[in-house]
């Protein structure tokens, strides 16, 4: 699939003051001032977090009611729930809180609970709060989830339960009628920081309740590692308290992990550091398929779970999850290739709408992604459940899928999401409908190159400069997410030195050079374009940098993401943004 490359461009007179005060590579400073670091100040911060840095939690809308609440039920031995969601936002969340709270109150008066994504759906379910009613809870703080649950939160009070909701998600105009709701981004929160997940928002809760207990500091940082977890598993941006956060995480989980984290870490083979990639692409699918192919439950009961060997049990439990979760992603993305490949008149569409009674509602999102990144289109996988058709969505850069889905919504009977990804429910006999319809709105509103992928380039780079000290340098940049990527290189004229070769077929292993300067590298699943690098004519290579350690011998290597054949700075495929 051919690429849109857009390089950006930066403001030459920061990057000058920034090399001056900081004394390293140009093409550093250019890729800093892009990022919003323009001084010595700021180059510190971002190059050396501290955890002192955090903001005081008592910042946060409600924060001291929150508090005021939690300590009155300890006070007057009141049974709390702590109910979470079932992804790693919500689980991650609910082991935190559940420990602390634990700490501070008898452990037999407090509980979790984590609705089953199936039978109770996403968010606060009333099955839950029947279950805290039945067993006389009074209080139920919510973690990731309730800041929609207007009418379920009402009902919870005519039962004679307190809500206390921590949550991250956008609210409506209408909030529930809680004790208190910590969420950055409710109206009149005047929260420094707005982009924390579910859990760095629970995480402020218990920095808060520490402080007014007296409780040392070295407790609470010991959930970081669970902290790091759902920061990189929610995809949140890697900026402000997420990156410190996250930054201390990582170095928990390499140093001194909990025992569930430390499990999913042994069962997953992984050698030597771990990284926020490690994080995104090896633990947090394990913790996600308990949700989605059976009870998430138990992933708080590993997180939470003190002796290694019963940590263990758990995690393998999860392990099995995942292996249930991998096959059945990978065979109803078979299935769903099939019938698109078999549709001429699918190929030919702005959008992708598929639909298979039998397929396993738990992994249809994961479907709709790897649908999105093979056509690059607005994708919409659809499966049969209890006599309703639910689906979920995935979108491409630069459209609102949310709004899409809204203008199809006479044939929904719910639907909820956001810019890039979404949810939805419909009566079978309105499947095709729904199709039409979808395909009718994309096809009139999204513009025709937001249909090809855009990879964002930091900066135009030269083979000598690619050396350990700039790369020991870009480590320190890590941990990488949204706002902080890892940085993307171009080099031109690059030619290829006759000792490139296709790899399993799949993947080109690169052997390049520029200006008497060898490189190699590697291009996963870009066999494609091996004509490309045969043609002897010169390249302009996209790529990111990394390490290769072969034989006790650590050298860098190009990790390629696009080739073409080099062309003039001003062609339509290279066009620079600010």
């Amino acid at each position: 699939m051919n690429k849109r490359w857009k390089i950006l461009t930066g403001d030459e007179e920061k990057e000058k003051a920034l090399n001056q005060s900081l004394k390293i590579n140009t093409t550093l400073c250019k890729i800093l001032v892009q990022r919003g670091i323009d001084d010595f100040e700021q180059s510190r911060a971002f190059f050396r977090p501290q955890l002192k840095d955090l903001h005081d939690p008592f910042l946060m809308k409600d924060m001291a009611k929150a508090v005021d609440r939690i300590c009155a039920a300890i006070d007057n031995n009141d049974k709390i729930l702590i109910f979470g969601d079932y992804d790693v936002d919500g689980t991650t969340s609910v082991a935190c809180m559940y420990q602390f709270i634990c700490k501070v109150h008898h452990p037999l008066q407090v509980d979790f609970y984590i609705p089953h994504r199936y039978r109770e759906g996403y968010g606060i379910s009333k099955a839950g709060i029947d279950f805290a009613a039945t067993h006389d809870f009074k209080l139920i703080i919510s973690l990731d989830c309730g800041i929609k649950s207007v009418d379920l939160v009402a009902y919870a009070k005519e039962v004679g339960i307190d809500f206390i909701i921590c949550d991250h998600h956008l609210p409506d105009i209408i909030l529930p009628d809680a004790v208190a709701i910590l969420n950055p981004k409710q109206p009149e929160c005047n929260y420094p920081y707005k982009e924390l997940c579910g859990c760095g928002v629970g995480f402020k809760l218990i920095t808060a309740l520490a402080q007014r207990y007296g409780i040392n500091e070295s407790f609470y940082f010991d959930f970081l590692d669970l902290v790091a977890t759902a920061i990189a598993a929610d995809i949140v941006p890697m900026t402000g308290e997420n990156r410190i956060l996250a930054y201390y995480g990582i170095q928990q989980i390499n140093t001194n992990p909990s025992a569930g984290i430390q499990s999913l870490i042994k069962l997953s083979g992984i050698q030597g550091k771990l990284t926020i990639t490690n994080v995104v692409f090896v633990i947090a699918p394990r913790v996600n398929a308990a949700g989605r192919m059976d009870d998430a439950k138990k992933a708080v009961q590993l997180f939470i779970e003190q002796d290694p060997a019963k940590a263990l049990e758990f995690a393998e439990m999860l392990h099995s999850d995942n292996s249930d979760r991998k096959e059945a992603d990978s065979s109803i993305t078979e299935e769903a290739l099939a019938l698109i490949e078999s549709d001429p008149k699918l190929i030919e569409k702005k959008s992708t709408v598929v639909y298979q009674a039998h397929w396993h509602k738990g992994v249809i999102g994961i479907v709709a992604s790897r649908l999105t990144e093979k056509y690059y289109r607005p994708t919409v996988v659809l499966t049969l459940n209890d006599g309703v058709v639910s689906g979920s969505a995935r979108s491409v850069v630069g459209f609102n899928l949310y709004e899409a889905i809204y203008a199809c919504k006479e044939y929904l009977l719910g639907y909820g999401g956001h810019f890039a990804a979404a949810g939805l429910t419909l009566l079978p006999e309105n499947v095709e409908a729904f199709s039409e319809q979808f395909e009718k709105v994309v096809a009139a509103t999204i513009p025709d190159h937001l249909l090809i992928p855009e990879i964002i380039i930091d900066s135009r780079i030269s083979f000598g400069e690619l050396t350990m000290p700039l790369y020991n340098i870009l480590s320190q940049m890590e941990p990488f997410g949204p706002g902080n990527m890892r940085p993307v290189f171009i080099a031109s004229q690059v030619l290829d030195t006759g000792y490139s070769k296709i790899v399993k077929g799949l993947h080109i292993r690169f052997v390049v050079s520029q200006n008497n300067i060898r490189f190699t590298g590697i291009g996963f699943n870009m066999a494609d374009k091996f004509h490309l690098v045969q043609s002897n004519q010169p390249l302009d290579i996209v790529f990111t940098l990394d390490e290769n350690i072969w034989n006790g011998e650590t050298s860098l290597q190009l990790k390629v993401i696009d080739v073409k054949l080099s062309v003039s700075s001003s062609h339509p495929s290279l066009t620079p943004i600010n």
